[in-house]
């Protein structure tokens, strides 16, 4: 599995953001069609909120990819 964590100076960041940032998707678009089909897990569970807000400690995954919002 390839996990990335991405630090951000925020509270949270939205869930299709932390998707781009992140390198798991290429664009908004594709952030957005993959999170509303149900493919994206939020801490382990299926979320097809793109908005949702993620937060210190959050992890999304895609398929084999993981992503971890870290707060600095």
């Amino acid at each position: 599995m390839k996990h990335n964590i991405i630090e951000i100076n925020e509270e949270y960041i939205r869930l299709d953001n932390l998707l781009k940032f992140s390198g798991i998707v290429a664009t908004g678009g594709e952030a957005k069609l993959i999170v509303q089909s149900g493919q994206v897990l939020v801490n382990g569970e299926v979320c097809t909120m793109r908005g949702k807000k993620m937060r210190d400690g959050d992890k999304a995954q895609y398929g084999d990819k993981i992503a971890e919002v870290a707060v600095i």
